[in-house]
């Protein structure tokens, strides 16, 4: 394999792409899923995120290379971008028919998610001021793909789709910190590059504090010991993440990785109530 395995495990973005499974297959047995339809939808959302990946590499490669990013296997050359691109439609084509193992809606529903917020953002919208609205329907759709895998295929409830949102949201704000000087000179300029690395910095901490605030308030009943203590948590990790300094620090992407994690926890503790 051109490249080596190593090669197409960066290409891919290993870290989101491995998180994003795994916070997804962990709310999925904690919802009802069972062990069988939890393993079916951990392998369509790993389909649907490599495809994700590496689409956007491929796309990238050019614009990689300008900025001299070495860690792009596409930009190096080590991988070639047309293959790469071929890779990303091949495991979209995958996540299609793994999807569809947890029924037809749950299917469309996470389709819609990988494609309207992955893939569109790749070939385009990360350039213009809508650059959040993929990142809040893909996140979104997530806790859907979950709930329709369900017997009589529930909706899921407002909080655990507009938590997601806003997880998204803040999500890529912080992502795109490291990168917004060189994005900004080959011509993507999304709103975090309108905004510039200050401002991100600042709505990102409160776009997921809002997030998690959503999780731990939204299920019925008053918010309970847990939900208090994880929000408390969150805020601090975000802003923390929020504030290091360095423009091209891994701190704020990791930031949102913890309170993804955090997040989770509170879906997980309350997934009786997801549907």
């Amino acid at each position: 394999m051109r490249g080596g395995i190593a090669a197409w495990g960066r290409a891919c973005h290993p870290l989101p792409s491995v998180a994003v499974t795994v916070f997804v297959a962990v709310v999925a047995v904690a919802a009802g899923r069972g062990a069988g339809g939890s393993a079916a939808v951990a392998a369509a959302v790993l389909a649907g995120q490599l495809s994700i990946g590496w689409c956007n590499d491929a796309v990238d490669a050019r614009r990689d290379a300008a900025v001299g990013r070495t860690d792009k296997p596409a930009a190096t050359g080590e991988l070639r971008a047309r293959v790469v691109g071929g890779a990303a439609g091949a495991a979209l084509a995958a996540c299609a028919g793994l999807s569809l193992l947890s029924g037809p809606r749950a299917a469309v529903a996470h389709l819609a998610g990988v494609v309207l917020g992955g893939w569109v953002y790749d070939l385009g919208v990360k350039k213009t001021a809508l650059s959040p609205l993929p990142y809040a329907v893909g996140f979104a759709s997530l806790p859907a793909f979950v709930t329709f895998g369900l017997p009589g295929s529930p909706w899921p409830t407002w909080w655990a789709v507009t938590g997601a949102a806003l997880l998204g949201v803040g999500a890529h704000f912080l992502n795109v910190l490291p990168d917004i000087v060189g994005d900004r000179l080959t011509g993507v300029h999304g709103l975090p590059q309108r905004v510039g690395a200050r401002w991100s910095r600042r709505i990102a901490p409160v776009v997921l504090g809002a997030a998690v605030a959503v999780l731990a308030c939204g299920p019925p009943g008053a918010p309970g010991p847990l939900d208090w203590a994880v929000l408390a948590v969150a805020v601090t990790v975000a802003t923390a993440g929020a504030v290091l300094p360095g423009v091209r620090s891994a701190a704020p992407f990791r930031a949102a990785v913890v309170v993804a994690a955090l997040a989770v926890v509170l879906v997980v503790a309350h997934a009786g109530d997801l549907a």
